[in-house]
């Protein structure tokens, strides 16, 4: 069985719990608490398709932990002085009690489609996303394939924006020249492109049969309170009718009609 740091090797291509969030091992809490945020919102399971699902849901898991370590002061000095974890830790990946997605629920506010939608649109362009290309880049050695894998919100329809945003970091020198970035056959670039139409497709049905599922319960729950409110009404008609021949019973002539009582004031004739 392997242990978290193998499967941040497996899942991030890097052991390092800092290359796996993405900063620096200088990070201040704050940091890590968004590069967490940034990188959770990319491998949630509620924004993959089905295919992608367990994938996703290890990858989740992993972020969740590698922030529960760097987070925690004493943890992540032991971490820093030794480049490993305590047995717990290590473990605590396998522990079937943890819901991770409980554990980010309580870090932040409840995200709606809005706030990704935002996000994505301040992350686009930003320093924060050419850092991001610059730091895939030099760990995939160029590969583009991996360069996508790595950064958020890719897609390759921007595939040339990141080539040029690339190409000025190797023209000033910032990063290196690799063959696999300047040379990559135009057959690659199509299968990745291919692979991407065919994740967006199923993940628009995915999307449909959700909403479908969603209408069809709230629909159920109408369906169900209708029932139960009939069902309320059905029990206190039988209270009612039941009442009606208690007190008939109790108070009823004995030819079966019921008696009229006369009220009478108290003042005397």
């Amino acid at each position: 069985m392997k242990g978290l740091l193998q499967l941040c090797e497996k899942y991030y291509k890097t052991k390092d719990l800092y290359e796996v969030l993405k900063i620096e091992k200088t990070a201040t809490p704050e940091q890590i608490r968004k590069a967490f945020y940034k990188l959770s919102l990319v491998v949630h399971p509620d924004r993959v398709t089905e295919d992608d699902k367990e994938v996703a849901t290890e990858k989740f898991k992993i972020l969740g932990l590698v922030h529960s370590i760097l987070s925690d002061e004493e943890k992540r000095k032991v971490y820093d002085q030794t480049g490993t974890l305590d047995d717990e830790d290590d473990e605590a990946i396998f522990k079937s009690d943890i819901d991770w997605t409980k554990y980010w629920k309580s870090l932040y506010k409840d995200v709606t489609e809005e706030d990704i939608v935002n996000y994505e649109t301040k992350y686009k362009g930003s320093a924060e996303e050419i850092n991001d290309l610059k730091r895939a880049y030099v760990q995939g050695e160029g590969d583009m394939d991996l360069i996508f894998e790595l950064v958020p919100f890719t897609h390759p329809s921007e595939e040339d924006r990141y080539r040029a945003v690339i190409q000025d970091l190797i023209d000033k020198e910032e990063v290196p020249e690799f063959d696999n970035f300047v040379n990559e056959s135009q057959a690659k670039r199509n299968r990745r492109k291919r692979k991407f139409e065919k994740e967006e497709i199923q993940f628009e049905k995915d999307k449909a049969r959700d909403e479908r599922r969603k209408k069809k319960l709230a629909e159920n729950g109408t369906m169900d309170l209708v029932a139960a409110l009939q069902k309320n009404n059905q029990r206190r008609e039988s209270m009612f009718n039941g009442l009606i021949a208690n007190l008939e019973a109790k108070y009823g002539a004995d030819d079966g009609k019921t008696k009229k009582t006369k009220r009478t004031s108290g003042r005397k004739k």
